[in-house]
């Protein structure tokens, strides 16, 4: 970044005489004319005079909510490298209403959803995240306070993108350690998003516990912009951890903010409108190459082709009931439901997880994939597919880079990402970020059956180049019989997809 990111780390203390700290979080300096700091409000849920009960309250709770009074203070870089910690006052606990419906569309209980957010002492509420996740604390800071200063370059979550790059700022920890982890950086895609104008979005960039509050950036001309505020830092659903943070559209927060800004007498400034534009797209939508493939409860991820053909992992579709496929919605195509036919699968005995699917209909304005044939360890990939959400939010997309690619007698058999991959994402397309090339499908993710683990960042993918001819025979002869091949694989490839060496143990991944 060009420039120092506005962003703190909050330290939340009871009043004098007390026990000390109680609780810590991110920030971000929205304006230093007058300086006004916004973080998450949960740090301060042990002062609330009406317990949890208040997170259900429909208008901002003011300071004479909470008993005894909390002391905030802000820590931001100092001279030297140490931070500078300046006091605060609460001017009140807003909640984000956009961002809360769309939490309990997309995450409610029964997808066993939880998130790590900003401490609650304990407290979790009783849906599938915290109560407090959706409420925010403005926090006024007179030692900011700059004659000439003015708001952040701010950005509007509105326009955001599927795969556009972001970066992240928060203090890992809070106020734990900020001599060490103030304002630390992270980047990322989107992922996904959700509700009026993108009020609930997701991003692959990586941040840990205590950067709740910190800032989501975008670049723009002239210099990152903020659009968007950590809400919650890591995500599980269910058992699996898929390795995606939530973020809340600053913009969304400002709207619920307006009365309590306007009291105290700020004025927030309108986004220019040559920021919110959306820029062009290139016509080859990699999300448009993307479906949704439902067989009886199972669902997966799958790969088009050509208007009436599909690739997806053998395992989304055995249970070999009617085929439900829904292309992602594209430029000028809305999200259909279409039905389906396997016509060929690999049997269980094949090392490559393979399914072909013939669409009873065409899918409009469809443009076909490039296709890859070369893989270089270490460029950038990303993998798009409803992995974790499913019909909820559209396919997700997650960055990362090849890290390996496994050869048998000098031909790639295996390849290998650090994108974020979830259950559902199988089938789905892993992608050239600099070409935008079809590179391959996605089969797994890794779990560790000794440990209970399961590993996002570590997956495992077909390369187009072994189905690529298998296809195009298909597609000459219409004879299912032209993937056969895939039933009879070397034993070299076997046992790379077996993940274990030979001879050996049985593997426990």
């Amino acid at each position: 970044m060009a420039a120092a990111p506005p962003c703190c780390a909050v330290r939340v203390r009871d009043a004098p005489g007390a026990a000390g700290p109680r609780g810590g979080c991110s920030g971000v300096v929205l304006s230093r004319r007058p300086a006004i700091v916004l973080c998450p409000a949960a740090p301060f849920a042990p002062f609330l005079r009406a317990g949890p009960a208040a997170w259900e309250s429909p208008a901002a709770l003011p300071p004479g909510a909470l008993r005894p009074c909390p002391r905030p203070r802000v820590l931001v870089p100092g001279e030297g490298g140490a931070p500078r910690e300046l006091g605060a006052r609460l001017m009140a606990l807003v909640p984000c209403t956009p961002f809360r419906r769309a939490l309990e569309r997309g995450f409610g209980p029964a997808e066993r959803w939880r998130f790590v957010a900003a401490a609650e002492d304990g407290e979790e509420g009783a849906g599938a995240y915290p109560r407090a996740l959706p409420w925010f604390a403005w926090l006024r800071v007179p030692e900011l306070d700059e004659p000439a200063g003015g708001w952040a370059a701010r950005g509007s979550a509105g326009c955001l993108r599927k795969g556009q790059a972001l970066l992240a700022c928060g203090t890992p920890f809070g106020d734990l350690c900020p001599e060490l982890f103030l304002n630390t950086l992270s980047r990322g895609v989107v992922s996904n998003l959700a509700g009026e104008e993108n009020a609930l979005v997701l991003t692959d960039a990586r941040c840990l516990p205590g950067t709740e509050g910190g800032a989501a950036f975008v670049p723009a001309p002239g210099g990152p912009r903020v659009v968007a505020v950590i809400a919650a830092s890591l995500c599980w659903k269910g058992a699996e951890w898929v390795g995606l943070t939530l973020l809340c559209s600053l913009a969304a927060i400002l709207r619920g903010s307006a009365a309590v800004l306007g009291e105290a007498g700020v004025a927030v400034p309108p986004v220019p409108a040559w920021v919110a534009a959306v820029p062009a797209g290139s016509g080859r939508d990699p999300l448009g190459w993307t479906a949704l493939v439902e067989c009886g409860a199972t669902w997966g991820s799958g790969v088009l082709l050509a208007p009436r053909m599909l690739l997806t992992c053998r395992h989304v579709v055995e249970a070999r009931t009617p085929l439900r496929v829904t292309p992602a919605a594209g430029p000028g195509r809305d999200a259909a439901d279409l039905r389906g036919r396997v016509v060929f699968a690999t049997e269980d005995s094949s090392p490559f997880d393979v399914a072909v699917v013939e669409l009873e209909e065409s899918v409009p304005g469809f443009l076909p994939p490039c296709l890859a044939d070369t893989f270089l360890p270490g460029e950038e990939v990303s993998v798009v597919g409803f992995g974790a959400l499913g019909r909820a939010c559209g396919p997700s997309v997650t960055a990362g880079i090849l890290s390996a690619v496994v050869a048998v007698e000098g031909q790639p058999v295996m390849l290998q990402t650090t994108c974020a991959v979830h259950g559902g994402s199988s089938g789905g397309p892993l992608l050239s970020s600099r070409s935008g090339c079809l590179m391959g499908i996605v089969t797994s993710n890794t779990r560790d059956h000794g440990a209970g683990a399961t590993y996002p960042h570590l997956n495992f993918c077909i390369p187009i180049t072994v189905l690529q001819p298998l296809v195009a025979r298909y597609r000459r002869t219409r004879d299912p019989g032209a993937f056969a091949g895939l039933n009879c694989a070397a034993r070299g490839v076997q046992a790379a997809w077996k993940l274990q060496q030979q001879p050996g143990p049985p593997s426990k991944l």
